[in-house]
């Protein structure tokens, strides 16, 4: 995390975007009608393509031939890409129907004859690295008053080539010089008025040999590419550059592909140093030969910055202070070699002016820049992906640079000792990139203290100790790829206004980070295996209050990871009772309703008579339990009565004058309680045992039989030796009619066998008396035989 140095870094780029900005011409409406055939083996240009096409690429294939019928009926076509195919020749006049074309690029092609026509004005036009033998610049060019880009091929040169459009403001002249060729005692010119950028690519396979004096007015950027030099053709190229560099507005150079001798290259900076070029950047350098020491002259100059990325030395022989001598000593303000197999850098010998090093992708050690005390004023210092480990020694090597503001030691392999509170660091550091190595916890005993933006993504933490004191300063924090398990909170960090936290394992994080961190603005804490449980309510009613801009990749970036059934679920989408997640107010709950549950079981008990049921019930277990006790002699005798009639005392006499004498008389033997029970048994066992030792049981029903509490047990006991024996052995005779609103609740098996019984109803009339009687008689066909096992029923 450092700083951009937006001249050394961008000034090329800038100059490219400028043409770009002129050339693409409406991009958002040319990408709803771009039509993209390119890399598809076409020989020609597909036919039937949408009318309103505006952008047609069909670069890449293998096409030869280019007729106005491909394109005619595309009037709206503005952009036409035909770069890499096979075209041999190209006729202007194809486009006469495409009044709006501004965009053809016919690069990497095999061009050798072009057709003048007038057509519209193109704004970008690139016939580079075709087979051309001058640069073929139409007269009607010159009436193309809006062209941004201009490419073409040459292989030789003469001043009038481009005497069409030397009036004209371009922004971008890119010259294929590949197959130029002339003899080494001719020297030719070519005169361009106007351009901010200029791009010369040359032969990559033989020495620079190109001998020609180009005079450009407005030059900003030059850029060469292929640049092929020995110590005996260097000359050439200085040569080569003294037209160039001469006028006052060339920045930015850069060199593309440049093999040279170490010689040479000294040569080369030497002669650029007193010009008015303020940036330059070299890409893809080797050096061969030899690397011996140079003398070079630190003069004051406009370079302000020098850029090399990707060096590869052939040489394995060699002074290294020799070589690192020539950069270390440049007086100029910017300094970057990146990507190259140096394993060292010298520290200046005297105060140096260096502002911003890069150093990105070397070699470095530990011991780089250890008690160097001449980087007085250098504010940016990167060491991206070199060989550094010892952290406390990244620490002393700042100690000496008072200036020093943002440091990158990102992507080496750092680690953290236990101890680490004695660490020495530049007390101006604020910007500190730690992250991609493999520090752990204690790396927070041994930062600068005042540090405001700290990078530790990609390490070893499992977790911020809450001891820490001197990161008052820190506003930002960057602890993505980490193994944190929860969110820190702002004790240690009282500055902390942002956050980044994603992809830890912070399963449960804590709501408390939001009110311990008040001055957060914006907080990325998404990708995390969250666990949706009651803990995560807080935190997910927090992340919902906070604004897009605080909260960042909520709610996309934040799912549940578990349990599994929610795995997937975005977090503000989970919710979970109040209930289930309130220990105190679910065993409230749960009290209650065992409460009410007993209360209501209580009252239902009541309502039942259950107490009574029960009682009946334990009398009835312990007659049957003295009934066990009886000899077996007593066992086996069999029934002895016909029926046992229970009934009210207030029915007795309707009893006595009416069933029994009745039965009787046809031989039926009754059980009645005051002449049949024994004395001294308890009432209970003797209605069990007359009601066991009774064929059938009567009842005879009336309002005054359901008011009493003995007939009621006598009913139950019946009943319960109907399930018992398995047989019909209840006789229901409806004295007096029964409202169903006048049968207590403890009836309710009265109830049930009215509703699912046939019973017997005693008529007033006396004429139907006789049919009554008959069908009592017809429930007692059978004899009784005392002292047998068995009764026989008759037949």
């Amino acid at each position: 995390m450092h700083q951009d140095k937006g001249p050394i870094r961008n000034l090329r780029f800038v100059c490219i975007v400028t043409l770009i900005i002129g050339t693409i011409i409406q991009l958002s409406e040319e990408r709803a009608f771009a039509v993209d055939m390119s890399e598809k083996g076409l020989t020609q240009v597909p036919k039937e393509l949408p009318p309103k096409t505006r952008a047609l690429d069909v670069s890449h294939n293998y096409i030869s031939e280019l007729q106005a019928s491909d394109i005619s009926y595309l009037s709206r076509l503005k952009m036409l890409k035909r770069s890499h195919n096979r075209l041999q020749r190209l006729d202007f006049s194809i486009f006469t129907f495409n009044q709006d074309l501004e965009y053809l690029d016919l690069s990497h092609n095999r061009l050798r004859e072009l057709t003048c026509h007038p057509v519209v004005s193109f704004k970008h036009l690139d016939l580079s690295f075709n087979d051309f033998d001058v640069p073929r610049i139409c007269k009607e060019f010159g009436n193309w008053t809006q062209l941004n880009f201009l490419g073409f091929s040459a292989t030789k040169l003469q001043q009038s080539d481009l005497l069409p459009i030397v009036h004209l403001q371009l922004n971008y002249l890119l010259l294929d010089l590949g197959r130029y060729h002339v003899k080494e005692s001719e020297t030719e010119s070519l005169q361009i008025l106007n351009t901010k950028t200029l791009h010369l690519v040359f032969c990559p396979d033989n020495l620079f040999s190109v001998q020609v004096k180009i005079a450009v007015n407005t030059l900003r950027c030059l850029q060469l590419t292929n640049i092929k030099l020995n110590d005996k053709n260097c000359q050439i190229l200085i040569k080569f550059l003294s037209e160039l560099t001469r006028g006052p507005t060339l920045l930015n150079f850069t060199l593309n592909h440049m093999e040279t001798t170490w010689r040479c290259l000294v040569r080369v900076f030497q002669y650029l140093w007193p010009k008015p070029v303020e940036y330059l950047n070299i890409y893809n350098l080797t050096i061969i030969e030899k690397i011996s020491k140079e003398q070079f002259t630190y003069s004051r100059t406009a370079l302000k910055a020098l850029k090399i990325e990707h060096i590869t030395n052939r040489v394995f022989l060699f002074s290294q202070e020799a070589l690192y001598t020539v950069f270390s000593e440049m007086n100029i303000r910017m300094v970057t070699i990146s990507d190259t197999p140096f394993v060292h850098m010298l520290c200046p010998q005297a105060p140096s002016t260096f502002q911003f090093l890069n150093f990105t992708q070397n070699v470095f050690t530990d011991s780089i820049f250890q008690k160097c005390s001449t980087l007085v004023r250098l504010e940016t210092l990167i060491l991206q992906k070199n060989g550094l480990k010892d952290l406390i020694k990244v620490g002393l090597m700042t100690k000496d640079m008072p200036s020093l503001e943002t440091l990158d030691v990102s992507r080496n392999s750092l680690g953290s000792r236990r101890h680490e509170e004695n660490c020495t660091w530049a007390g101006s550091i604020q910007v500190l990139n730690l992250s991609s190595n493999a520090l752990t916890d204690s790396v927070f005993r041994c930062l600068p203290p005042k540090v405001k933006v700290l990078d530790l993504h990609n390490n070893r933490i499992t977790a911020i100790p809450k001891d820490v004191t001197h990161l008052e300063a820190l506003q930002e924090l960057n602890v993505a790829l980490n193994s944190l398990v929860d969110l820190p909170g702002c004790g240690p960090f009282s500055s902390l206004s942002l956050l980044i936290i994603e992809h830890n394992a912070v399963s449960h994080p804590s709501a408390h980070f939001f009110q311990s961190c008040q001055k957060i603005t914006s907080i990325k804490s998404g990708s995390n295996p969250f666990h949706c449980t009651c803990e995560l309510r807080e935190f997910i009613k927090s992340m919902g209050q906070l604004s897009s801009e605080v909260a960042e990749g909520w709610p996309d970036s934040y799912k549940c990871a578990y349990p599994e059934g929610y795995k997937g679920t975005l977090l503000k989408d989970f919710h979970v009772a109040q209930l289930s997640c309130n220990i105190a107010l679910l065993m409230v709950t749960i009290g209650a309703t065992v409460l009410l549950v007993a209360a209501s079981m209580t009252c239902l008990c009541v309502y039942l008579d259950v107490p009574w049921y029960l009682r009946m019930v334990c009398q009835w277990t312990q007659a049957r339990h003295r009934a066990r006790n009886i000899p077996l002699v007593e066992l086996q005798r069999n029934l002895q009565f016909h029926a046992f009639i229970s009934y009210s005392e207030h029915d007795s006499a309707w009893v006595k004058s009416e069933l029994v004498p009745n039965l009787e008389k046809e031989d039926i033997r009754v059980c009645l309680h005051e002449r049949d029970f024994v004395p001294g048994k308890s009432i209970v066992e003797n209605i069990i045992n007359c009601i066991e030792k009774s064929y059938k049981s009567i009842f005879v029903l009336s309002p005054n039989f359901v008011q009493s509490e003995w007939c009621h047990y006598e009913l139950y006991f019946a009943h319960h030796n109907l399930f018992h024996k398995g047989s019909n052995n209840l006789i229901l005779i409806l004295l007096e009619p029964i409202p169903q609103s006048s049968i207590p609740s403890k009836f309710h098996k009265l109830r049930a066998l009215m509703a699912q019984q046939t019973y017997l109803e005693w008529p007033t009339e006396k004429s139907k008396r006789g049919l009554f009687w008959a069908n009592i008689r017809a429930a007692f066909n059978m004899k009784l035989t005392q002292g047998t096992e068995n009764s026989d029923v008759q037949t």
